[in-house]
């Protein structure tokens, strides 16, 4: 039996979760969990709420309804650095990386360290660059040295992903939420993303996936959340399922209809 296995409690947990915008309402009783060293896919068309989902975990957002737990004691979030005191650290599309500011100021960024110098405060730049080598190295990623001091818009789609992933993992994150962390992606680095979510996993991360990609899906993920017009279609392992079992669960009986009827 896995060590995941034994764990009954999740690391992260949302009950009923429901919000309206206006007379939208964008999700309706949403229930998931995610265990330490699990990977849950959280899939669904355009507008089938998963983001929405997402900001209100990582406290963007404030549900109406429902209730946040972490190891099983409720939680309320008033904002992202309630979620990141948690533990829980959010990778949007965009990285919010400064493009302008070196891999160390990147990983710091809004947290920076000081020392003295001559009776005053400054920012510790040496143990910002000895920090960025540290985590890059834990996380297996060969960024030239000479790079690690120029501006990040430099570096390319995989090492950025890399270096928000890396900041996430020094700030301690137990739950890390990746929203299409292989979308701008060439094949190499798409792998070596999996490569790193692989690594979370097996130190313990709980990773909530987010992806309209099947192949990564399948390829990386322990179980999928499927969510259709804001609320959950279904929910599989990977291991008993296929991708158009979770493509019928996304789009409903369009998916039927479009394919005819069985043989």
């Amino acid at each position: 039996m896995s060590a995941m296995s034994t764990m009954s409690t999740p690391i992260l947990e949302a009950r009923d979760i429901s919000i309206r915008f206006g007379g939208v309402e964008a999700l309706r009783r949403v229930s998931l969990h995610v265990m330490p060293g699990e990977v849950l896919a959280l899939a669904g068309d355009n507008g089938a709420g998963k983001s929405t989902l997402i900001k209100i975990i990582s406290g963007v957002y404030h549900a109406d309804a429902g209730q946040l737990l972490f190891n099983g004691t409720p939680m309320q979030l008033r904002d992202p650095q309630d979620a990141r005191a948690q533990g829980i650290e959010t990778i949007y599309q965009d990285l919010a990386l400064a493009d302008n500011l070196d891999v160390g100021s990147n990983i710091f960024l809004g947290r920076e360290p000081v020392r003295r110098q001559f009776g005053i405060q400054v920012i510790d730049r040496e143990r910002m660059a000895q920090v960025a080598r540290e985590v890059l190295e834990r996380l297996d990623i060969v960024i030239p040295a000479r790079k690690l001091r120029g501006p990040v818009k430099m570096l390319s789609g995989g090492q950025r992903q890399a270096i928000a992933i890396g900041r996430a993992i020094y700030w301690n994150a137990h739950v890390l939420i990746m929203d299409e962390p292989t979308a701008a992606l060439g094949v190499p680095e798409q792998r070596k993303v999996m490569e790193l979510i692989a690594a979370l996993k097996a130190e313990g991360v709980a990773v909530v996936l987010i992806s309209h990609n099947l192949h990564d899906i399948f390829a990386i993920a322990d179980r999928i959340v499927v969510l259709r017009r804001g609320e959950v279609a279904g929910e599989r392992r990977v291991a008993d399922t296929n991708g158009d079992e979770i493509v019928r669960l996304m789009v409903g009986d369009t998916y039927a209809d479009a394919r005819g009827p069985a043989h």
